[in-house]
């Protein structure tokens, strides 16, 4: 069984190649997005075992996310093909300032996954399950699921990671601020950006965020701040952890990086501080290319900047 397991969806992508109004974009390519199979994808190329849940159409989009997926190392073994159901399509737009998203997710095959499609076999040995508050908004049935999946690992045992992951355009207008927060609450480790934090819990102050989630019982709490770096903390310590060196493209992707960094830390038993420096390297290289994961690190690469070794290239 992998040794890191997530559940969520992940969409096709269209993704222009100019810049500017997609009314005048005449190409595009396809790609995928998804944090929890980012974060699998990450995981994997960190050396450990991934597997990533979720449902998919029997199309050739999903035909494509799942190959994709599986290229990279991932377990898909337990991913659902749904004849009745499409596959989620995102469509990105870039200015000279951002990038911009559309979705086209509403009713797609994974907004239909429910606890009754979950393989509780598959779960049972894992050692880290990973959930986000992305989920759980895509429909009832996905918040049903995600609730059980959370259960599920409370009751096993299995250590539980939770990213707030905050997609207001998902929210449509309802607040699930509460429903976030519990689960955040639920977790033994909590992956959350500061202004994620002061949304959720109502507080500014990283220290008043950290007492907050380890007096709910979190064990271990990752406050990420983007190019300020992030603040890594447990009932014994808290560190700040420094932004790493980087020539950033595109911040796409960076916050799945950090994850997958931290918590291969996490598998592989390092000290917090080194958790916290292995997600701050991953985002930093994440940044370094365009797409969402073609610049997340090897195990070497990993250890190479660990150990502040340069490699020389000519």
């Amino acid at each position: 069984m992998p040794e890191f397991v997530t559940f969520g969806e992940t969409m096709a992508v269209f993704v222009p190649e100019s810049i500017g109004s997609l009314r005048y974009s005449k190409t595009f390519s396809l790609e995928m997005a998804g944090a929890e199979s980012n974060t699998a994808i990450g995981i994997a190329k960190l050396g450990h075992t991934s597997g990533w849940i979720s449902a998919l159409g029997c199309d050739e989009l999903g035909d494509y996310v799942i190959s994709a997926i599986r290229a990279e190392g991932v377990d898909t073994s337990c991913v659902l093909r749904d004849e009745k159901h499409r596959t989620g399509l995102m469509i990105k737009q870039f200015s000279a300032a951002e990038t911009e998203v559309f979705y086209y997710r509403d009713k797609s095959a994974a907004s239909f996954f429910g606890a009754e499609n979950i393989s509780y076999e598959y779960l049972k040995n894992t050692k880290i399950i990973h959930l986000t508050g992305i989920t759980p908004v895509l429909s009832e049935n996905c918040m049903d699921a995600v609730a059980t999946i959370a259960d599920f690992a409370k009751k096993y045992n299995i250590l539980l990671s939770f990213d707030a992951n905050i997609r207001k355009k998902l929210w449509k207008g309802k607040d699930y601020s509460e429903m976030i927060s519990k689960l955040l609450f639920t977790s033994d480790i909590a992956l959350l950006g500061l202004d994620e934090a002061e949304l959720l819990l109502k507080i500014k102050n990283p220290e008043e965020i950290i007492r907050c989630l380890l007096s709910q019982g979190v064990k271990m709490i990752a406050l990420k701040d983007g190019a300020n770096g992030a603040i890594v903390a447990n009932k014994d310590n808290c560190f700040k952890i420094s932004p790493q060196r980087c020539k950033p493209i595109d911040p796409i992707g960076a916050g799945d990086g950090f994850n997958a960094g931290f918590l291969a830390g996490v598998l592989e038993k390092r000290d917090l501080k080194t958790c916290g420096t292995m997600g701050a390297i991953a985002g930093a290289m994440a940044t370094e290319t365009k797409g969402d994961v073609t610049g997340y690190p090897s195990k070497k690469r990993m250890e190479q900047r660990l150990l502040n070794e340069e490699k020389i290239y000519r």
